[in-house]
């Protein structure tokens, strides 16, 4: 058992770190009506379009019935559209439409202005090195290699 005089774990200032920027992300979404889990969803299409439900789901960080249910929103909206996929008629396979990424760009300076506020107090070296350990944190979690 720690004594209260130790410094919180790396895991309850991780946990704070996301919630801190979870708070600015829902801040600079709140005006376009989106969430945060729907937000990282169209990103996620920015960079891999062509996705199923399970794929967007797992790049999103969501279960695949909580993305289902982000997949109605979203398509109701007109930012994502599904199609056959033309390797696998049962597939369906998720984009992100103009309208989306129009979404996308409209926010991109302020979701860039709350990164740049994460990394303020660090100089470009220290802010180059932190997304690196943040990485390999997150490989080594994932059990995935680190790109």
């Amino acid at each position: 058992m720690p004594k209260p005089s130790s410094p919180p774990s790396l895991l309850y200032l991780v946990k704070q770190l996301e919630l801190a920027v979870r708070s600015c992300l829902d801040e600079v979404l709140r005006p376009i009506a989106m969430t945060t889990l729907q937000y990282t969803a169209l990103t996620v299409l920015e960079r891999r379009s062509d996705l199923t439900t399970a794929e967007l789901a797992r790049n999103s960080f969501v279960t695949d019935q909580t993305m289902a249910d982000m997949i109605t929103a979203l398509e109701g909206r007109g930012l994502i559209a599904r199609r056959p996929d033309p390797r696998d008629r049962r597939r369906r396979a998720i984009r992100l439409t103009a309208a989306g990424q129009d979404l996308l760009d409209r926010v991109r300076d302020q979701v860039a202005e709350v990164e740049t506020r994460l990394v303020s107090g660090l100089n470009a070296r220290e802010a180059k090195e932190f997304r690196r350990y943040v990485t390999l944190c997150h490989a080594a979690l994932a059990d995935k290699p680190p790109h």
